[in-house]
């Protein structure tokens, strides 16, 4: 083939510009190149010469004449000499209504075998985070149907929260409840790390197979850092999408601690320095910028966010545990101690907080949750005189009340997997519990 062929070969196809760099070095994880002028963040396209063979990535440090690509797959089968087209569309995605009820890959691409997916509008994956002036008022209640979290961690349209879980707590339980059991017209689930056998048993176990307005981004763990990184990004794209059309959306991803581990891959083969457990500063500043971008926007819609955040060794000191907590506008702790008593979901009442609920909720819920909390800690404090027979009746009539709500209490904030509440009646049977008066309406 001329050389003016494969140009007008090249002109053709649209996505890729006709002048090439040329691959000079390559590692497990990182392709250098000449050749090429591009800047950071920029997309780039590496063709083998020898099998055909091509993969897609992305321009993350420059070095003079000298670029350095981090791939989205595997890098086998490439070698120098090989060939780097610029893409001139960039990080971008495509995006629509067709999406919802499916599941796919970073790139919108379909995995569940339903056929291709028809999309003409093309989103980037990185935005700026709404501006803070932007911001609307967090003052609706959003329902997840859940009575410890609807009753006592009340949650805003608009808020941004983190299940905090060690492994085998439950929090892919509790994932499922709140996609079911929330009132948002759209869905967005970002898993993100995980293991691939965890893909079909969420959403058969956890969502009963049912995607209704739900769209499901997919990066395991066998996936390229690259792919773990910006499959979080793409998904936060999508749920921006529907909120620009003036939707409530429902944001879920698991877990930020698999996409923070994805950019200390990335980071350290580039040579950043390592920090507190290996993680190096880009990991820490990366969270934010995913973070912000769920929120609340005047004269849009809503995004809703719950960022599963994995503890290694229930260690809630954990750098990424650290961070996400001060970014976060509350936070939902699964206690281990809890699963072993048999109570489900198990969140962790005293350790958990919603920074919104005071200001979305009426003051005999605020009152009857103040009361909740302070009866349940008064048990915790005692359980080992209770237990013993050390305590004697009447000597704390507040700690009598407590130990004869004890089983209301535990009944309150235990749930089936399958059972979806109201949020008036669970709300009504708080302040019940609590024997808080109501107003008489006049």
């Amino acid at each position: 083939m001329s050389l003016s062929s494969l140009k007008e070969k090249l002109s053709s196809h649209g996505n890729y510009s006709v002048s090439f760099g040329e691959v000079v070095k390559i590692n497990a994880t990182v392709i250098t190149a000449t050749g090429l002028k591009v800047s950071i963040s920029d997309m780039v396209k590496i063709v083998s010469n020898s099998t055909g063979q091509e993969t897609v990535g992305m321009v993350t440090e420059i070095d003079g004449g000298t670029f350095y690509i981090t791939p989205f797959s595997f890098v086998e089968g490439f070698c120098s000499g090989d060939r780097v087209f610029l893409d001139s569309n960039g990080l971008n995605i495509p995006i629509g209504k067709a999406l919802l009820g499916r599941v796919v890959d970073p790139f919108m691409r379909p995995i569940d075998g339903k056929g291709s997916i028809q999309t003409s509008k093309l989103q980037p994956i990185i935005k700026a985070p709404i501006s803070a002036m932007k911001r609307g008022m967090i003052d609706e209640v959003f329902s997840v149907g859940v009575k410890s979290i609807d009753g006592l961690l009340t949650c805003g349209k608009g808020q941004k929260l983190g299940i905090f879980a060690g492994s085998g707590v439950g929090k892919s339980t509790l994932m499922g409840m709140i996609v079911r059991g929330s009132e948002a017209p759209i869905k967005v689930v970002a898993l993100i790390g995980e293991r691939g056998r965890e893909v079909p048993e969420f959403i058969e176990k956890n969502l009963g197979g049912d995607l209704t307005n739900t769209v499901i981004i997919v990066a395991t763990s066998d996936d390229s850092p690259l792919m773990r990184k910006y499959g979080a990004f793409a998904a936060m794209s999508v749920a921006e999408h529907f909120k620009d059309q003036n939707q409530d959306v429902l944001f879920i991803m698991d877990s930020v601690t698999r996409f923070a581990m994805a950019q200390r891959e990335i980071g350290l083969a580039l040579g950043e320095p390592p920090t507190s457990k290996g993680y190096p500063p880009s990991s820490l500043t990366l969270l934010p910028q995913l973070m912000e971008r769920a929120g609340k926007e005047e004269g849009k819609g809503s995004i809703t966010a719950f960022f599963t955040v994995l503890i290694e060794g229930d260690d809630m000191g954990d750098p990424i545990a650290d961070q996400s907590r001060s970014i976060l506008d509350g936070h939902i702790v699964l206690s281990r101690e809890m699963t072993d008593f048999g109570i489900y979901p198990p969140v962790h009442i005293l350790n958990s907080a919603s920074r919104v609920m005071n200001d979305i909720i009426s003051p005999e819920h605020f009152k009857a949750v103040m009361k909740f909390r302070r009866l349940y800690t008064l048990l915790k404090e005692n359980e080992t005189l209770i237990r013993i027979g050390a305590y004697t009746q009447g000597s704390d009539p507040e700690l009598d009340e407590a130990i004869a709500k004890k089983e209301k209490m535990q009944k309150f904030i235990s749930q089936g997997a399958n059972y979806i509440t109201n949020f008036e009646e669970t709300v009504e049977s708080l302040v019940s519990m609590m024997e808080i008066a109501t107003p008489k309406s006049s």
